[in-house]
Order: structure tokens, then sequence, then C-alpha cells
């Protein structure tokens, strides 16, 4: 029996912008993204029952077509003719699901990325194509790395790695719905935008601090009482000395970014633990694809 295993790391956003509603309901997006060292474990083992299914570690989490994985090795067997072939897939979950982290998107990236090398039917070019089917993140999750994305998320150019630096990634107890984040942000009239080519310039010129000057998420502005909880930890980890601090996503997750070698102690870790309910860090990880 064969049996494959990929880790599936978490994204951040360093920023995220929001330009305009499109005729087909989505939104184009302006966001800068980042491939961080939290991952969920993937496993695949193939199988002669010709039924794809997943299990995890989370009992709330479908097993079925509902689960991005499922969907992504549908779709990848599907294009390379390999339909009927059975799949059990295991997802160990250690990204926070409803972070805006794209845990689901990670393991669906993670997937399609394993059942690649597995049958190496396709380049990296056709690999991505196919994943945006899956998912509008998918096609980072796929890539990897430091990259702006623009489209619903699945138009990527490859960016200069980040300089040299450590995350410390917090959530707390609730999650917020995306669709209902989007609803108030089409509601709302006024709102700033991230500097998203001075982020990019920032990159370019290996400059830690004015990337994190420029930090942003268009959804922190929205009315939302749950939001005060994001800013309140935002400003906690301004405080133990991060450069900067954003939500990622549409949510909850909020991360800090320090130079290397300036964390908080593991005592002021364990309190945010406490406080937050999660509470890890993570450094950066390269293009995956």
């Amino acid at each position: 029996m064969n049996i494959l295993y990929e880790k599936a790391y978490a994204k951040l956003n360093i920023s995220l912008d929001v330009t305009e509603r499109r005729a087909d309901g989505y939104h184009d997006m302006a966001m800068v993204m980042q491939t961080v060292s939290l991952a969920d474990e993937v496993e695949i083992r193939f199988n002669d029952t010709g039924v794809v299914r997943a299990a995890t570690n989370l009992s709330f989490v479908p097993g079925d077509e509902r689960n991005l994985a499922v969907r992504a090795a549908l779709c990848y067997l599907r294009a390379v003719g390999q339909e009927g072939q059975g799949l059990s897939i295991r997802l160990e979950k250690r990204v926070p699901v409803g972070a805006g982290m794209g845990g689901g998107s990670s393991d669906a990236a993670a997937v399609l990325r394993t059942l690649n090398r597995h049958y190496g039917a396709l380049d990296a070019e056709k690999l991505e194509a196919l994943s945006a089917e899956v998912g509008s993140d998918v096609p980072f999750c796929v890539r990897g790395g430091t990259a702006f994305a623009t489209g619903r998320g699945e138009k990527l150019e490859t960016l200069p790695d980040m300089p040299a630096c450590a995350f410390v990634i917090c959530k707390p107890g609730f999650s917020i719905s995306t669709p209902e984040l989007f609803r108030k942000l089409d509601q709302s009239s006024a709102r700033c935008h991230p500097d998203s080519a001075g982020i990019v310039e920032a990159l370019r010129a290996g400059d830690l601090p004015g990337i994190c000057r420029r930090m942003y998420n268009v959804f922190e502005d929205i009315d939302d009482r749950r939001l005060r909880t994001v800013k309140e930890i935002k400003g906690r980890l301004l405080d133990f000395g991060a450069l900067g601090s954003v939500m990622t996503g549409t949510g909850s997750a909020v991360f800090g970014v320090f130079r290397p070698g300036t964390l908080p102690d593991e005592a002021a870790l364990e309190a945010l633990r406490r406080d937050c309910g999660f509470c890890e860090t993570a450094v950066c990880v390269g293009r995956l694809n």
C-alpha cells in the first residue's frame, strides 16, 4: 500500500485589500501573502475502494466533498485520468480552523502537491491552474513562499523572501464568518487601503521595519465588536516588542512580526495562550511548488 506524507503550511496576510465587488459575486483582492511553518500533517493512503474520504483529529471537520482536501483529490484524479482511485486522507489539524490562515486551502494544496509528485502529470503552472478550481487561496498555498495575490487570490506574483523574522500567532476563542465580513465591508463607505506597492518595495529592499509599518487589513476597520478583541491582541503583541501586528484574512487570528532573537519569553507566550486560547510561534517557509 502506497502511503504519502506532506505538510500543509498555514498562510498569513501581510496585507489585505479588497478593491471592488465583481459581477460574479466575488471580490477583487490585493494581498501580500506569506507561508509560515505552522502546519497540518497530511497522510494519503491508496486503496481499492474507489472512494476518496478524509478523517481528522477534529470531530466537526467533514470527511466528504465538503472538505477541500477531498475536493482537491477528486479534481486532480479527474484531471490525470485516474477517476475511481480510492484514497484515505488523514489530516492532523494543527492550524486553527476559522482563523484566516488558510487551513482548509493548505490541506487541499498539500494533497495536490503530493498526488502530483506521485503521478508526475502536471507542471507547476498547470497544477496551480487546476488548484484555482478548488478554492481562491489554494493556488497560493500550492506555490507557497512570499507572493502578491490579486483577482480572487488566484493570480500570483512571486516576491522576494521576507527578511529574517519570526511570528507570534494568536487566535481568540471565536471565529468570524467570512461572508458576514464581506457583507459588512460592502455596506461600509469609508475605507483605508494598505500601501501594497510600498510593502513590495520594502520586500525588495529587505526592509523589515518598512514592511511592518505598512501591514494593514481592510477588514479590521469594520464595525464589529469581536474586532475589539483583535485590536487588544495586536496591542499586546506590540507591547511585547513586535515591529508590527495585523489580523490575517477575515480573522480571527492575529500575528506580530519580531526580529530574530526578540520573541517574547515563555511566560509572556503562556499568558497569551491562556488569554487567547491559541498562541504559537512560526517562521517563514519558502516556495513549495
